[in-house]
């Protein structure tokens, strides 16, 4: 489920060609995750879909549930986007921080772990507000030279403010 290795790199540190390939992976990898938080933070349609596979599957489930709510697992990176951004566009400002990625490469497939912090507040009213620490859980898979993610898992570890405002129930 998680990534928990013990280490970081996979390769024997003496194949420098390999190290470097495998650290450009890693790179591109968690750069799928920062256009993920950026293109909603900016509203920015093509940046965000950017970060998904045509055939992406999105599940905030688990972070719903914990105040209650139950939101359908989404599919398709158009949906994705469409509905993302359209719950947002003139409603809600966010800004995300991506951080403690940790990665696990097989060939053209990857797995990513990482501790998202989305800040959320009402445009009209900024009292509004959630902030949600939520701990990703993604499978991505190459896309020519950059990495584009197939399925996100989220779960909330914890929240303050009031997700209900941002998100309804």
């Amino acid at each position: 489920m998680y990534v928990t290795h013990h280490h970081a790199l996979t390769v024997p540190a003496a194949d420098a060609g390999t190290v470097a390939a495998e650290l450009r992976d890693r790179t591109e990898i968690t750069d799928a995750l920062y256009r993920f938080g950026l293109g909603q933070d900016l509203k920015d349609k093509d940046l965000f879909a950017s970060s998904f596979a045509a055939d992406a599957e999105l599940d905030f489930r688990p972070a719903a549930a914990k105040w209650g709510s139950n939101p359908p697992l989404m599919f398709g990176r158009d949906t994705i986007v469409t509905t993302i951004l359209g719950m947002f566009s003139g409603r809600v400002d966010t800004t995300h921080q991506v951080t403690n990625p940790r990665i696990a490469v097989n060939g053209d497939t990857a797995r990513l772990t990482a501790l998202v912090e989305a800040q959320h507040l009402l445009t009209a009213d900024r009292s509004k507000n959630a902030l949600l620490k939520n701990l990703y859980d993604v499978d991505l898979v190459r896309d020519g030279d950059r990495w584009v993610m197939r399925r996100v898992g989220i779960d909330c570890l914890w929240f303050t403010g009031d997700p209900t405002a941002v998100f309804g129930r």
